[in-house]
């Protein structure tokens, strides 16, 4: 593992908050962003990497993308200011080659994605991502579709512990989706503290740890709701589509479940997976090459980043350049890696 070498730079959001983007400098270091025309930020959130991009070098021009309307409103004055060098889209980066190619562009020189939930969702309780504040439990990054109080109510008792077991990790899922099925016989679960108590009823606390017992069940909730692994997927798979050979991708995750997708989809395209034994070689001729490793290993934020800003605890920054090889198939065991295995597959042992 790498370790960062310098500290986050903090930026402000249009309201005037602070927002710190995690490993900024090594984001920008990764993406090599001098002489590059076309940079593409899939996850616009506060605007910090966008603005970082478009300070870097007067002649790139930056695309950014964010599924949240409310961080499209809040880039207005950032698009000013930019004069003419950024566009904002409304969507989702799962499908950012189609907003590239949208917006007019054949091509992309940089993709850089930070993958999760912004802090300036968690920190709106109104949204519904935080059990700090109460707030309705909704979780919508884009504040359409089914919430996660329709989850909540709607789901069987098997669907809900498998979503709370393999997106949050949580061992006791289910004991958290009987306790669920439980209280909502008393009334639909609208709000997150509603919810934060039936989950803490079934879940000790680990006073060591200073994580509530309800922190996994909100993060597979909210993943499940966003469909936030599906997206990365595609995400990934649309990025080696739009960029342009020698083009630079960086992906900033912060927990196992996302940084194993992009680890496994880096390795399998840069050909550092694991290779057919010698005794039992693979039928199929090696894919192309289509990406080229930057980083050896994930980055890490140093440790005077994460005291300065605890939110880049659990970062890793990994990137990748584009290869002149031709779009391989899509993987379809990364898309594997993003889904719910099917029930009758999956083990139980640890779900209590």
């Amino acid at each position: 593992m790498t370790r960062a070498p310098r500290e986050a730079r903090v930026n402000r959001v249009p309201n005037g908050a602070p927002h710190v983007p995690v490993l900024l400098a090594e984001v920008l270091d990764s993406l090599d962003l001098p002489g590059r025309a076309l940079a593409v930020d899939g996850t616009f959130g506060a605007g910090g990497y966008t603005r970082a991009m478009l300070a870097a070098d007067p002649s790139v021009h930056v695309l950014a993308i964010d599924r949240d309307p409310g961080a499209i409103a809040g880039g207005a004055p950032l698009v000013a200011e930019a004069g003419g060098r950024l566009t904002l889209v409304p969507g989702r980066f799962g499908g950012l080659d189609a907003c590239v190619r949208g917006a007019g562009h054949a091509a992309a020189d940089a993709v850089v994605l930070d993958i999760g939930v912004s802090s300036m969702q968690i920190d709106q309780p109104e949204r519904g991502f935080s059990f700090r504040n109460d707030g309705p439990l909704d979780m919508r990054m884009e504040r359409a579709g089914p919430s996660a109080a329709d989850l909540v109510n709607e789901s069987e008792e098997a669907d809900l512990a498998d979503i709370i077991f393999h997106y949050g990790e949580e061992r006791r899922s289910r004991a958290v989706a009987r306790a669920i099925i439980e209280a909502r016989r008393r009334g639909r679960i609208e709000t997150t503290a509603a919810l934060a108590d039936i989950v803490a009823s079934v879940v000790w606390a680990d006073p060591a740890s200073g994580i509530h017992p309800a922190t996994r069940t909100f993060q597979g909730l909210r993943i499940a709701v966003n469909d936030e692994l599906g997206e990365l997927v595609q995400a990934l798979h649309a990025a080696e589509r739009i960029l342009r050979p020698g083009g630079r991708l960086a992906v900033v995750t912060f927990h196992s479940l996302e940084d194993r997708i992009v680890k496994q989809f880096f390795s399998a395209r840069s050909g550092r997976a694991a290779q057919a034994s010698r005794h039992l070689p693979s039928l199929e001729a090696p894919a192309p090459r289509s990406f080229a490793a930057v980083t050896k290993g994930p980055v890490l934020p140093t440790e005077a980043e994460t005291a300065a800003n605890p939110r880049a605890r659990s970062a890793k920054l990994r990137a990748v350049e584009r290869t002149d090889a031709p779009v391989p198939a899509p993987l379809a065991a990364i898309e594997t890696l993003a889904a719910l295995p099917a029930r009758t597959g999956r083990s139980g042992g640890a779900r209590r």
